[in-house]
Formats: structure tokens, sequence, C-alpha cells
């Protein structure tokens, strides 16, 4: 047996790439969209010892397997072999292909991760968020472009560039909590500050964002001093369990809770209510699992639990609900937009395929493989209805149960406001003119 009959018995002979390997193998399409190539037999090793998605993954990381070409040609063929572990046949066609004088256990890529300590714990939650966050905000701003968003943008229209796209969705974000100048607006999880900046530039908000990534306050408190936010603005490095601030007029969640956790889901909300105003509101943008029958906990033996997300959680948007309605939040609101995800997920694909070379200078050709697949394979996760990304609006009702919602939705994401106050004293070019009149909304969306 060689390497060529492995491939066809294991997937087939009808396959949408090429596959190459160090024994002579070259089978499928010559002209196909993606060429896989395997380097050595250190690959083979990594199944065996790994069956599954996890050896395949070490395999592609270390360097054993290369992709050159079209990634999601190659994620197409996962729907080839819907069981992507593997039997005990082809684990005992890859030892004799092996012969066992090589079946040995390869070492781990470094870009692993192995999680230890109590599940959850704010130690444990700060080194899950480390490994993601922590990487190299260069490396961020080639894959995400100028705005450092890193959450689910909203498209008007599918050709909308990403930065109008992420535009789109702070400003969605801001009218669905209703902020109007004055008011305090606490962002859980604010990444490079786009929210809080977004919020107080356009909205004039007092605004505070918590992190517990070192390298996302660094930039982002750079960000607001050179938009001139600083007034504005404060950026902590804070966990969310440690906010003991005044009641807030708004709290935005965006792109966090994956990181909270089940067992937490109570603790979480009710932290939340405890921060808000009566009648004020809170928006909980997260990805969530499609089907209450899947697991919440991201596994730990795989590709996304070792390399990405470790001790990830996706809720059923549902559970995320009750959790909220069960904690004195009154949800008025929910969305979903895995469409937009899968837009926003291709386009940073297409980032950091454009500026590959930059990308694997700054934090090595390893994680610069984790993040292309992790991010081209939650794309077709989002177009293929695995995963799903929601929005869900509640508000906290005074003591005589008023919400001070309106009565039908009134947001849109076609427009985007003026600079609606003085950002900084020291340049008076930047005051805005309160008489100016804005444009009309269209329909409410």
């Amino acid at each position: 047996m060689n390497i060529e009959s492995f491939i066809t018995d294991w997937v087939g002979t009808d396959l949408p790439v090429r596959i190459k390997a160090y024994d002579g193998t070259d089978v499928g399409p010559k002209d196909a969209a993606a060429t896989i190539t395997l380097h050595s037999p250190d690959a083979l090793a990594r199944m065996v010892t790994a069956p599954g998605e996890l050896g395949l993954a070490r395999a592609y990381v270390a360097g054993d397997i290369d992709i050159n070409g079209d990634i999601y040609a190659v994620l197409r063929v996962r729907q080839l072999v819907p069981e992507i572990d593997l039997g005990l046949r082809q684990i005992g066609q890859l030892v004799r292909l092996l012969g066992f004088k090589n079946l040995r256990r390869p070492t781990p890529p470094p870009e692993e991760h192995r999680s230890s300590g109590r599940l959850h714990t704010r130690r444990r939650d700060a080194a899950a968020i480390s490994h993601h966050y922590d990487v190299s905000n260069e490396f961020y701003r080639l894959v995400l472009g100028p705005s450092m968003t890193y959450s689910c943008a909203v498209f008007s229209e599918a050709t909308d560039s990403l930065e109008q796209a992420q535009e789109n969705k702070y400003e969605l974000i801001c009218n669905k909590l209703g902020l109007k100048p004055g008011m305090r607006l606490l962002d859980i999880g604010c990444g490079w500050g786009g929210m809080v900046m977004h919020a107080a530039k356009h909205h004039g908000v007092q605004a505070i964002g918590i992190t517990i990534s070192q390298n996302q306050v660094d930039a982002a408190r750079q960000r607001v001093v050179d938009a001139r936010l600083a007034d504005k603005i404060e950026i902590r490095f804070q966990d969310y369990r440690e906010i003991r601030d005044e009641p807030f007029d708004a709290i935005s969640s965006i792109g966090m809770f994956e990181h909270v956790g089940l067992r937490r889901l109570g603790a979480y909300f009710s932290q939340i209510e405890d921060l808000l105003k009566p009648g004020g509101r809170v928006l909980n943008h997260a990805i969530s699992r499609s089907t209450t029958g899947q697991r919440a906990r991201v596994d730990r033996s795989g590709f996304i639990g070792r390399y990405v997300f470790p001790d990830g959680e996706l809720h059923e948007v549902g559970s995320s609900i009750s959790a909220l309605q069960e904690h004195g939040l009154d949800v008025r609101h929910m969305e979903n937009l895995r469409e937009h995800y899968a837009l926003t997920l291709r386009q940073w694909v297409a980032n950091l395929e454009a500026n590959w070379d930059e990308a694997v200078a700054e934090v090595g050709e390893g994680r610069a493989k984790v993040w292309r697949m992790y991010m081209a394979g939650s794309a077709v996760g989002f177009e293929d209805n695995g995963i799903h990304v929601d929005q869900v609006l509640a508000v906290k009702p005074t003591p005589t149960g008023v919400s001070g919602m309106p009565l039908r939705p009134s947001w849109d994401t076609r427009w985007i406001p003026e600079i609606v106050q003085v950002i900084d004293d020291r340049h008076p070019t930047n005051r805005p003119s309160f008489q100016q009149e804005r444009p009309k909304r269209t329909s409410p969306a």
C-alpha cells in the first residue's frame, strides 16, 4: 500500500483538490484550485497518534502538510468525509505505511495551548485570552484592517467595504442601545477600542472599555489619544467580575461572551443587571451554536480548542435569552447575523493572504496558518448554518415596569451621524453644529 491508495480508500477518487506526497503520490485534478502536500512521514505519524482533526491540525501548523491555493476548496474535502476521525481500518493502514520504527508521537507545535487549573477562574480565563489576543497588534492590523475590529461586521450590501461594514455594526449597536450625549457606556471586552471610540465620537457618550488583553489595552489607549477622545474614554485592564462602578446607562458586549462559560452565565448577567440603571439597555453580541443538541464547550482535543479559543463555549441563543430574563433583564429584540459573519471572515482571510509574508514575519508561519485555517473554516461554518452570531438586546425595567423602548424598532445601519460634540477643546475645528440638519432615516430595520 502507498499513500495514494490510502487516500482514495479513505476519501474516494472524486477529489476536488490535488494531493501530493513525499512517496511520489499525486492524485486529483492537476488544475485543481488547491494542492495539499505531505512533506514527510511525520504527517502520517501525527494522524496516527492524534487521529482526526487534531492530528491534521498539528501536521499543518508544524509544516508537515502544506496547503497552496484556495483554502475553501480544501475545506470542501470535509464534505466527502463526514467522519474525519480515522477508523481502525485507516489507522492500521497508516501504521503499515509508516512502519513500526517510525511510529512515534512528534512533539506538538509550540502554537498549541494546554489549559490548566479550574475552568473559568480569573487566572485561567486570563491565560486563554492572552493566548488568542496577545499575539501581535501589528498582525491583527494586517488581518482586520484599519478599524482593528475583531467581530462580525454588518453589510448593507455584500459589496460593502469591510471598514464601512464595521462602521455599520457599531452604529447599529449604538442605535439599539439608544445612546445619547452624556450617557455612560460600558463596553465589556472592548478589544482595540472600536466600539467606545465610535460611541464617543458619533453619540457623545462617556465610555469605559475593559479587556484582559494587555496588548489590546496598550493599543486601544493609544488609539483613543490619537483620536483626541481621551476626555471621553477610559480603557482598563479589568475582568468583568471586578467592575464596581456606578450604574451605566448602557452596556455592550461584542464578541466576548464566548469566553464566559455555561456555569457562569447567571453570574455574568447578574453582574450586568447590577451595573445598569433602571431603563438601561444591554446588547450582547455573540457566536452561538445552531441547536440545543450541540455541546456548549469547544472540544478541548480539537483544532479550535487547542489552537484558537481555549476554553471557549458557544451557547444556543435561547439559553442566553432565558439567562438574561432570569436575572431581571427584559429581552426586547434578537437578530441573527450569520451571513454577515461569513462575509466578514472571508475578507479577513483575504487580508491575511494578501499580507502573508508580513504576517509570517510578525508571528511565524505556524500561527499564521492557524488563523488562516480557523477563519476560513469558520466562514464555511456560518455559511452552512453550523454556527450563528446573534445580537440580543435587553433592558432593565424601572420598578414600575417602564422599559423606555420605542414601540417599534427605530434603528438602521445605513446612516452614520456627524460628530455630535467637541472631542478636544484644544482643536475647535472638530466642534460640530448641533443645529445642522441630520439626514433622514430610511425605513426602520
